[in-house]
């Protein structure tokens, strides 16, 4: 059995990187057209970079991971042979991979994220129906490697989980470099500034891992009616911050639908 990349970009090396990490005993090769790219895929994770993509059988899989619009022409000439693919590309539906992929229906669809680089990423997954229980074990097991994985009911799903974790870390950046700005306007240096935000952000996220409280639970914590915690979130509420990030989070749901509807 052997995985093969079609694509060598940071998120193939982010997955590659857990995989090898995690000692994953079977044969990785990358189909990937830029020569230095590979120089640097093979010499970091020891990994097959051969001109063309191999001969593929029943027992492997190929993940497809370059971009959308690349997506029908790097497919062109592939014989699957029966082999099982994962797609990590935003906005290819099942329908479109199959047509790409002479019929195959033994796709699962998988939307990681950029934390998936140090193996703390969130993948959704999605399995068409001719993926078998054996198959979305294999599909799981591979994108452990970067992090969690949430198996997802229907294929709608895809546009709101690449919106909620896909889009997410740019988000959260958002607000650590807002609050870095305000620590700055306060009279802190940049650097100052910038370990404030990220440490905050950071003791936050494990205090809430090591907490059975909900994140509501755990802000009214910190909040003392009348204090200076309750005088910023009164601010935040005025200026209906966080209706404002849902309002965000269903504008990046509703782009997706109409990507992968222009990509189908």
């Amino acid at each position: 059995m052997a995985i093969v990349f079609l694509g060598g970009g940071n998120m193939a090396a982010a997955i590659i990187s857990g995989l090898r990490q995690r000692a994953y005993e079977t044969n990785i090769v990358v189909s990937e057209r830029n020569s230095e790219r590979c120089a640097f895929l093979r010499q970091q994770y020891e990994v097959e970079t051969p001109l063309h993509l191999p001969v593929l059988c029943a027992d492997d899989v190929l993940i497809l991971a370059v971009k959308p619009q690349d997506m029908q022409e790097a497919c062109r000439d592939i014989e699957l042979n029966g082999a099982l693919v994962l797609s990590i590309a935003a906005g290819l539906n099942v329908e479109t991979l199959s047509r790409y992929l002479g019929g195959s229906r033994r796709i699962v669809r998988v939307m990681p994220n950029t934390p998936a680089q140090i193996g703390l990423g969130v993948s959704g997954l999605f399995a068409a129906e001719g993926v078998s229980d054996d198959d979305r074990v294999r599909a799981q097991d591979i994108m452990q490697a970067a992090g969690m994985t949430v198996w997802l009911d229907n294929e709608a799903q895809m546009d709101a989980v690449t919106a909620v974790s896909g889009s997410g870390p740019a988000y959260v950046f958002y607000l650590m470099n807002a609050l870095q700005q305000a620590a700055i306007a306060q009279g802190f240096d940049e650097q100052t500034a910038y370990r404030l935000s990220l440490a905050t952000f950071k003791g936050a996220v494990l205090l809430a891992e090591h907490s059975a409280a909900s994140f509501e639970v755990l802000q009214q914590q910190v909040t003392s009616k009348g204090g200076t915690t309750f005088a910023a979130l009164e601010v935040f509420r005025q200026h209906q911050l966080a209706e404002k990030l849902g309002e965000g989070v269903q504008a990046a749901c509703k782009r997706s639908q109409e990507l992968s509807q222009t990509l189908g």
